[in-house]
């Protein structure tokens, strides 16, 4: 993607709708009058003469337990350099929205218009109060150290500069594997550092902690290596002076076992590789880009274990491995600070987890079926979901151990569970199919191409590699919209196919008459129908020429899965192709069907459709738990309705009695797992709510999805088309940018099954 794409998107999503990421959420009722007594005048009084007796009482009537601070002051933002307060903000609210999405920690961030350093730290000590836990974030060195230094000794509650500390404590974990793989002792290891900023230092006193001997460091700053005869040295960088005669990057390189830049890109070069020691470990974690391209140092040497940064490689190096769950574990033990026993668990928790065998889940998000220990798999994937389990158990239990913790947890198991609820698996949906459709991106035929949303979102697929577009529309209209809004997608096939090749369109229609000769279509009819975009992209995909079919924003649902039904067709273990809507909430996602397709299904149909939507779902690592609703809850009401949904669980079961299904049943009984369990303890559901809803009717389904949509705030993925031969897609009328490309993605995915 261009910088000047980047950067309009970039805009649009921070500006459009509500400004900024994050916003504040009530926790509790606020519907009626007596809610609003509770929560302010006059039952607010409570709680707050409550604390006002034992000041700790603060964590049981607030929030503050689960509340940081992330705090800047904007002199050293990602690699932008010191642009003030005001300009940190977006990366804070970033910030903030990754320690929600990953261990549901709520943030409120604050930029501090001020360099000095006694201001600073009186500023965040009388805010203390307020806040379980301070993130410093983006403060340029050296005054990151002293503000850490004199917060962590003034304040009673976990301190972290995440820039110290989380890329040590990630790449302190990768170092212990990699070490492991070569057969190399740690404190025998020559470590080369380039870069002698707060991060830098941090690692490197990290890397000390776990073994590394202070005379096998070799550092240097931007002026080069650090010797002890350097002048000018501070106290924090004269740690690191050598009294070797080494004075460049090129001799410090010379021999070393690892390398450790933080630096800049590209300072790097293959030569320098190959000077290293065998089996050299080389973590070039500049951003974007690294000292040395990952494809550069694999080439150089055969034997060399690369870390980046980046997400499109390797071994990424990302302090969302660390931050979350640090704090999680911190806050949920109340410590009273974060010391070094608890970073130094968090890593041997990311070291050991890099052992464990991969979830199904996370390798298909990856594409990497054999993803196991070794030299392309030394640190956890980000969307690992035992992250959140493992470190911030690991955190947890040190600061019990380290005695710093005012809230000790005795019941592990439970504590584990709590983890768990506490994002849920959903939030990792779309995370998941993303990272699986860009290990295979496939073509994918977008029928209305002259429209500037299915454009906007060809453009984002594209770039972000989830799939290759085809453009089907008048090249002069797909290009005057191109032109106009900054799209570049020229490199992309724009075709036209009423001015197509005539031996194709004709092929085509050939092959759409034999298709349908016995039900009343003609030659001449077939031609013309190989002149309309959705019959032609269907004939694409059917044909090999394209991988998946996106259309229907502009038309209505049954023009435009007709030609998908007719030249595709539905797979041969079917006689029905149903729609599913996939509804993204916290507590999971949760599929509907059928939404879109069958007005009136049978009990037969409503057994297909069951078992499409469970095999779509197992594609997803998910195990389907299936509610058949009804306004009946097992023989509660008679009528038609109740008695078809209890003849559809009997073929169901018949088919698969392994499966975990139950009904005849009300919505919010499949939906409620207490609710169930108090009234129906003898449901197969009793034990976890459904996660697939089959509904009586089409008119049932659809009013339920768009009722969930309007009134919950998840996300909502469909209608994906189930039981088709192929991956065809049809978007919902006027679907936003969003919602095409989370289609889009699903149909690649689709597509590579």
């Amino acid at each position: 993607m261009s910088n000047e794409k980047l950067t309009k998107d970039a805009l649009d999503y921070h500006s459009k709708n509500r400004p900024g990421k994050i916003e504040v959420v009530p926790t509790k009722p606020t519907q009626t009058k007596r809610d609003l007594s509770l929560a302010y005048s006059p039952g607010v009084a409570a709680p707050c003469l409550e604390i006002a007796k034992n000041v700790e009482d603060v964590y049981k009537y607030t929030a503050k337990g689960n509340l940081v601070a992330v705090i800047s002051n904007g002199t050293a933002v990602l690699g932008l350099g010191n642009i003030g307060p005001e300009a940190s903000k977006p990366v804070m609210e970033g910030k903030g929205l990754l320690f929600k999405i990953f261990a549901d920690i709520d943030v409120f961030d604050i930029e501090l218009n001020t360099t000095n350093i006694d201001e600073f730290v009186r500023t965040v000590k009388i805010l203390e109060p307020t806040f379980g836990g301070v993130n410093l974030e983006d403060i340029k060195a050296p005054e990151c150290f002293e503000i850490e230094e004199r917060l962590k000794q003034e304040l009673n509650i976990p301190i972290m500069h995440d820039d110290q500390h989380g890329t040590a404590i990630v790449s302190g974990a990768g170092l212990i594997n990699a070490l492991e793989i070569v057969g190399k002792k740690i404190e025998e290891v020559v470590i080369v550092v380039n870069g002698a900023g707060a991060a830098a230092i941090s690692c490197t006193k990290i890397f000390m902690a776990l073994g590394v001997k202070v005379e096998n460091i070799i550092m240097l700053d931007s002026k080069g290596v650090l010797k002890t005869d350097n002048k000018g040295l501070d106290a924090r960088k004269r740690m690191f002076a050598t009294t070797r005669n080494i004075q460049t990057l090129e001799e410090a390189m010379r021999g070393a076992d690892v390398f450790i830049g933080l630096s800049k890109a590209d300072v790097v070069s293959q030569d320098m590789i190959r000077s290293m020691a065998i089996n050299p470990i080389v973590f070039a974690m500049a951003n974007p880009d690294p000292e040395i391209e990952y494809n550069l140092a694999i080439a150089a040497r055969p034997d060399v274990i690369v870390a980046t940064g980046r997400s499109d490689y390797p071994n990424q190096v990302n302090n969302v491995l660390g931050f979350p769950y640090i704090f999680r574990g911190a806050l949920d033990v109340r410590a009273t600070t974060i010391n070094e026993a608890m970073k130094l668990a968090a890593i041997k928790a990311l070291a050991q987890l890099a052992h464990e065998p991969v979830p199904e889940n996370v390798k298909a998000a990856y594409d990497q079926m054999s993803l196991e220990f070794g030299r392309q798999y030394i640190i956890p994937k980000p969307i690992d979901p035992r992250l959140l389990t493992t470190v911030s158990v690991a955190v947890a239990k040190a600061a019990i151990e380290s005695g710093v913790a005012k809230k000790p947890i005795t019941n592990w198991d439970e504590y584990k569970i709590e983890l768990q609820k506490r994002i849920g698996k959903d939030n990792k949906f779309i995370r998941f199919i993303t990272e699986k459709a860009k290990k295979n991106p496939k073509r994918v035929v977008f029928a209305e191409a002259e429209n500037y949303n299915i454009l906007r979102a060809a453009q984002i697929v594209k770039d972000e590699g989830i799939a290759l577009p085809i453009l089907l529309g008048t090249r002069k209209r797909v290009e005057e919209i191109m032109n106009e809004h900054n799209i570049d997608l020229h490199d992309c096939p724009i075709i036209d196919p009423y001015n197509e090749d005539e031996a194709l369109l004709e092929e085509f229609a050939t092959r759409f008459y034999t298709k349908r000769q016995r039900k009343g279509t003609t030659m001449h009819e077939a031609r013309k129908s190989m002149t309309q975009r959705n019959f032609y992209g269907c004939m694409m995909v059917e044909t090999g020429r394209a991988d998946a079919l996106i259309s229907g924003l502009t038309r209505n649902y049954p023009s435009t899965i007709r030609p998908a039904l007719q030249v595709i067709g539905r797979r041969d273990d079917t006689h029905i192709v149903a729609g599913m809507y996939v509804m993204l909430t916290k507590r999971g996602p949760i599929f509907l069907a059928d939404t879109t397709v069958n007005h009136d299904p049978t009990a037969i149909d409503l057994a297909a459709i069951c078992k499409l939507a469970c095999l779509e779902v197992r594609k997803f690592n998910i195990v389907p738990r299936v509610a058949l609703l009804s306004y009946s809850n097992f023989g509660s009401a008679e009528g038609e309705t109740p008695k078809k949904m209890r003849e559809a669980l009997r073929l169901i079961k018949e088919q698969d009695p392994d499966l975990i299904i139950d009904g005849e049943m009300q919505a919010k009984f499949a939906l409620n797992q207490e609710l169930l369990k108090e009234n129906y303890p003898f449901s197969a559901l009793a034990d976890g709510a459904a996660n697939i809803l089959i509904f009586p009717k089409l008119s049932a389904g659809n009013i339920a999805y768009n009722l969930m949509q309007e009134l919950g705030d998840g996300e909502v993925i469909g209608p994906v088309l189930i039981g088709m031969k192929k991956s065809v897609h049809i978007l919902q009328l006027g679907s936003k940018i969003r919602d095409i490309v989370n289609m889009v993605t699903l149909a690649v995915v689709d597509a590579q099954r």
